[in-house]
């Protein structure tokens, strides 16, 4: 056998014939990227959330007295 037809074999059984579990993971990294920007928005915005909804909730109490 010659080198070019043992490189055409190993060419021909490590293609990638689907790229089904590639797009999987790009799937997995995108919801886990999505999860992290929601925790952080979370932690920093979540505070003065709220406190502007206990100051809306208390009013509607007040207002229904």
């Amino acid at each position: 056998m010659s080198i070019v037809a043992i490189a055409r074999y190993l060419a021909m059984r490590c293609r990638i014939e689907s790229e089904r579990g590639a797009s999987l993971v790009e799937y997995a990294l995108l919801v886990g990227l999505i999860a992290i920007v929601c925790l952080v928005a979370i932690m920093f915005l979540g505070s003065s959330t709220s406190t502007k909804l206990s100051n809306v909730g208390s009013q509607v109490g007040n207002a229904g007295s």
